[in-house]
């Protein structure tokens, strides 16, 4: 029977009928879909809760949750518009003081903001240049620097400006264009043998430093412009590793807290979550059970420090290596600071731990040239366990309009100055001479940690901080306000670094302080000698113990260690970049 015979109002109720039951279908499915969206957000973050209580327990998630809503409330507070602008006008205050320091004013400064219409003589730029020299600046060659300088006498000097001046036009992204001779022959022009020098030069620097670290065979390197890039490096090849080969798209990576700022950068810049594993006391190195509950899925990279800056401690690589291992998870050393001296410790007679690619779950390691390897600023090393690795940290531009575009690391040009200066340095010290200097500065570590665990002068008042093996000494004081004691030292001319969490303060040793290590002593003793007499007029007076610090360190890192919320510390700190370009 053909529709047509159908009734009209039949056909009418039959087709509303049909309407009605899509419409409910259509229902059904928004209602359906709508319910899997929600099932898989909850799933997420029920997934991120889980993670959550496994790697921090019940505790610490809840310690966590305090912490966010006590930052959160005060933020608020600090954002009310009476606070605010109280807020606003100390800032300001502070960062007009730091200009007054930092910026040079008053008669006989010449300012230069534009390009001069006629070029200067060499005469003329030669006297700005001494001028510019002899401008007030810390005398790091009295040694009483912590770290900063790393100076490996003016020999090493005379030849480090001598390679450079031989390079100074030479730039390693172009290889082909600088073929040169033999370093020897560029000074005699007797050899007729054409090289592509600062290539070799390059390779050469890292097989020598891969040399150092107990390197399998196969094992690879790059050079890069600071410790800071090397770390970036590491952890950018390791998350492209994980998103290629595991497809992960979250990735995280679990470091000390104690561990190098350069790994929060890398996560700020390549969107990896940072998890701090804590560095509890005693010993203030990486607690590895709670690294190994911070692990999950995500997880494209663990970190250890050899040693770490704020206390000199080495954290237990070992015991990382293994959990590295067992997880199938890459691990990076920073040996930034101490890389040309803890291969050295045994040799020099001093203690040492295994750190280096001797332990099969090491796979990258970082070293800085410019430290203890005594080469010229902008000179460090990434190394790899195998050439994979390294290949990961690569950025190839393969359909570039410009021509296939390709560089191992941030960098597009590079100086080839500073690779010959590098490899002048490596060569002029050798392993005795690196050896040599890692018994003079780390014999003088230890004799500043022999002097406050011993010297009764000393002991009852201030205490290191672990036990560091290398060339850092870290200290703390349960009865005065370190800070003051910082800024104590500072007045008698020293420079040593404030820390913070616990508030505590280090002394890196260099060469230029072997020497002056019983002086340290002495003016140490001084200071905290003044702070007791301050704290016993206080008594005497009836204000109490440790009254309010006085010194730009204790009043710092007193308010910024009081605050529950850093925006304060950060604008001051961003006010501090600003004034670094103020002409």
């Amino acid at each position: 029977m053909g529709t047509s015979s159908i009734p009209v109002s039949l056909r009418n109720r039959l087709s509303k009928k049909r309407v009605t039951l899509t419409s409910g279908q259509l229902k059904v499915g928004v209602d359906v879909f709508r319910n899997l969206i929600f099932f898989l957000f909850l799933l997420k973050w029920t997934r991120k809760a889980a993670l959550q209580l496994k790697g921090r327990g019940i505790l610490g998630t809840l310690l966590g949750a305090y912490s966010s809503i006590q930052r959160t409330l005060y933020g608020l507070f600090l954002r009310a518009p009476v606070v605010r602008s109280q807020v606003k006008k100390q800032v300001a205050d502070s960062i007009a003081k730091l200009e007054g320091k930092l910026v040079p004013q008053g008669p006989g400064i010449s300012r230069y903001l534009t390009l001069p219409k006629e070029g200067w003589t060499e005469q003329q730029i030669s006297a700005e240049l001494s001028k510019l020299g002899e401008m007030e600046h810390t005398r790091w060659e009295m040694g009483k620097v912590s770290g900063t300088v790393y100076h490996g006498g003016n020999d090493l000097i005379k030849l480090q400006a001598e390679a450079y001046q031989k390079f100074i036009v030479s730039n390693p992204i172009h290889p082909e264009v600088f073929p040169v001779k033999l370093l020897l022959a560029l000074w005699r022009e007797t050899s007729a043998h054409w090289l592509q020098g600062v290539r070799k030069m390059e390779a050469e620097i890292v097989a020598m430093v891969l040399s150092m670290f107990n390197t399998p065979h196969g094992g690879a390197g790059v050079t890069t412009s600071g410790g800071t890039e090397s770390i970036l490096m590491a952890c950018l090849s390791a998350r492209q590793k994980a998103y290629v080969e595991r497809g992960v798209t979250e990735p995280e990576m679990i470091i000390p807290e104690t561990s190098h700022a350069a790994f929060r950068k890398a996560g700020s810049y390549f969107g990896i979550k940072v998890h701090l594993a804590p560095c509890p006391a005693p010993t203030y190195s990486v607690h590895t059970k709670s690294v190994s509950r911070l692990i999950n899925s995500n997880t494209i990279l663990l970190v250890g420090s050899a040693p770490s800056f704020p206390h000199g401690i080495i954290d237990d690589i070992s015991a990382l290596s293994r959990l590295a291992l067992s997880k199938r998870i890459p691990l990076h050393v920073d040996a930034c600071l101490g890389g040309f001296l803890v291969p050295f410790l045994s040799r020099a007679g001093f203690q040492t731990v295994p750190f280096d690619f001797s332990l099969k779950g090491v796979t990258s390691l970082s070293c800085d040239a410019h430290k203890y390897g005594y080469c010229p600023k902008g000179n460090s090393t990434l190394l790899y366990r195998n050439s994979s690795l390294r290949s990961y940290q690569y950025f190839i531009s393969p359909d570039w309009s410009g021509g296939v575009y390709a560089s191992p690391s941030i960098a597009g040009s590079r100086p080839g100055a500073l690779l010959a200066s590098a490899w002048a340095s490596l060569m002029f010290q050798g392993e005795n001479g690196y050896i040599s200097a890692c018994h003079s500065i780390v014999g003088a570590a230890k004799k500043i940690e022999s002097s406050i665990r011993e010297n009764p002068a000393l002991r009852d008042d201030i205490h290191v901080l672990g036990n560091p093996l290398v060339s850092v000494v870290a200290f703390t004081s349960k009865s005065l306000n370190i800070y003051d004691i910082a800024d104590g030292m500072s007045d008698k001319g020293w420079h040593l670094n404030a820390l913070q969490s616990p508030p505590a303060m280090h002394v890196c040793v260099t060469l230029p302080i072997v020497a002056t290590v019983d002086r340290l002593t002495e003016d140490l003793i001084a200071v905290i000698e003044e702070e007791k007499e301050k704290e016993r007029v206080r008594l005497v007076e009836g204000r109490g113990k440790q009254g309010a610090a006085k010194g730009d360190t204790a009043a710092l890192y007193g308010m910024a260690g009081s605050l529950p919320d850093k925006s304060v510390v950060v604008q001051l700190a961003g006010g501090f970049l600003d004034t670094l370009y103020k002409a």
